[in-house]
Formats: C-alpha cells, structure tokens, sequence
C-alpha cells in the first residue's frame, strides 16, 4: 500500500524568530517518511521580517512554498488559504508562532488509520497563568456543550486531516472562530476524530 501524501502549512503573522524552525522541522520530519509532500507558509500581511526569513527558506527548501496575503485577512482567512492551497491526500497545519513542538506530527501521522478521518492534539500542559488556564478550559466546556462538539479541545490548531473532508465543507470565518467552525463541519460530514496529547 503506497504512503498517503502529505501537505503541511503554517499561517505566519509577524512570525520571524519562530517560522524558520516550524518549516525546517516540518520538512525534515516529512523527508524521513519516504512520503510525496509540500510545506506551505501563509504570510497574512506580516510588517515585520517574517517575509525576509520566508524568502531566505524558499532558496533553502525545495518543496516550500509561500503564499502572500497583501493585507491581514484573519486567522480564519489564513486557514482558509492552507486549505485552498494544500493538494496532498492529509493536510496537517499548526500556528507559525511555535507555540507547538513540530517534531509531534512524527506522532500524528501513524495515529491516522483507515478508521480515523481527523487527528486532533489536546494541549494538555500550558505555560500560561493560570487565569489564560481557566479561561482556557472553560471556554472548551461551553463550546463543546454549546455546538454538541465531541472533541476535547476544539482549540488546538495541531491537527492532520484528510484532505477530502476539507474539500467538502465551506468555511466561512475569517477569525479564530474557524477552529470551531471547522470542528463542526468535519463532525457534522462524518468525519471519524482521534485525540492525541502535544505539547
């Protein structure tokens, strides 16, 4: 059985000091897996030098590409574009700002099995204060109840998806709504989920 082809993206706002290490990590972990794959960079209108270290990696890194937004078009707007853009049969995106360890998608992509559609991270250890905590997991609560979600964090953008389930839903938030917009829709098509601790 041939190896599933892959399509990672980052969306990038003012992202200088961290995309570098997101693309290269991403890259190096997709090289070892033999698999056909493309790293993708979704500038949303960034006004610091994230545009200079993007220009730097694509000399660097073959199957990079970027996408330039000329205005800051939102979160959502920015995922929007990763999906648009991806053309592999699993898409996998997290936040270019590193706030995730890259080297966890090594985990993600076995965990995806002919029965699971999405695999979800659940930030399990935070290093925010503890009131960005509360916050945190209250807001899971209500949002879980409130949309009928059956995930535990709706939250953490550190998911692999097939990309066919993407192609069938129609996003429409441009802000971090999306996450659970995009949850939603992937429940509501029939999408099988899995979760997985990150860090």
């Amino acid at each position: 059985m041939s190896k599933p082809s892959v399509s990672v993206f980052f969306p990038c706002y003012n992202d200088e000091k961290t995309i570098g290490p997101l693309v290269r990590g991403a890259n190096k972990i997709l090289d070892k897996t033999g698999a056909k794959y493309e790293v993708i960079v979704i500038d949303d209108g960034s006004t610091d030098n994230s545009r200079g270290e993007l220009s730097k990696l694509r000399r660097e890194i073959k199957n990079l590409r970027l996408i330039f937004h000329r205005q800051n078009m939102g979160y959502g707007g920015a995922l929007k574009s990763g999906f648009k853009s991806s053309k592999h049969d699993l898409i996998f995106y997290t936040d270019g700002d590193g706030q995730y360890d890259i080297g966890e998608l090594e985990l993600l992509i076995p965990l995806m099995t002919d029965d699971i559609d999405v695999v979800n991270g659940i930030k399990m250890f935070r290093n925010d204060p503890w009131y960005r905590t509360l916050i945190g997991n209250l807001y899971n609560f209500t949002v879980r109840n409130l949309f009928n979600i059956d995930i535990f964090d709706t939250d953490c953008d550190f998911r692999l998806i097939r990309k066919k389930f993407v192609s069938n839903i129609d996003l429409k938030s441009n802000s971090g709504a999306i996450c659970v917009e995009l949850v939603k829709k992937l429940q509501l098509n029939g999408a099988r989920f899995r979760e997985v601790s990150v860090h």
